[in-house]
């Protein structure tokens, strides 16, 4: 018995998500993660992809070296950072 079974509309979504990404409409997690890396320190805790009325929202959130979590959520189709929420956050961002 498997440990995990996705719905048929998760399944229906990330294949979704999947092919608007190769399509080019919407920016893939990795660019997302490699510019989190590049500009903060902090591990991965969580990766949220929000979909509502044709827009697409990545919320992530970081784990601090001071123990703090903090959200970072990007447009999906630009890749830009709309919004960060937490504590500390300065102390998080690389030189």
């Amino acid at each position: 018995m498997p440990a995990f079974s996705a719905s048929p509309w998760a399944d229906q979504h990330w294949h979704s998500l999947h092919d608007d990404v190769q399509r080019g409409e919407v920016v893939p997690l990795e660019n997302i993660l490699d510019w989190l890396e590049a500009h903060y320190i902090g591990d991965v805790l969580e990766v949220e992809v929000e979909r509502d009325d044709g827009e697409v929202e990545y919320e992530i959130k970081l784990l601090g070296e001071r123990g703090q979590i903090v959200e970072f959520e990007f447009d999906g189709h630009t890749g830009q950072l709309m919004e960060i929420e937490g504590v500390h956050i300065d102390a998080m961002r690389r030189p």
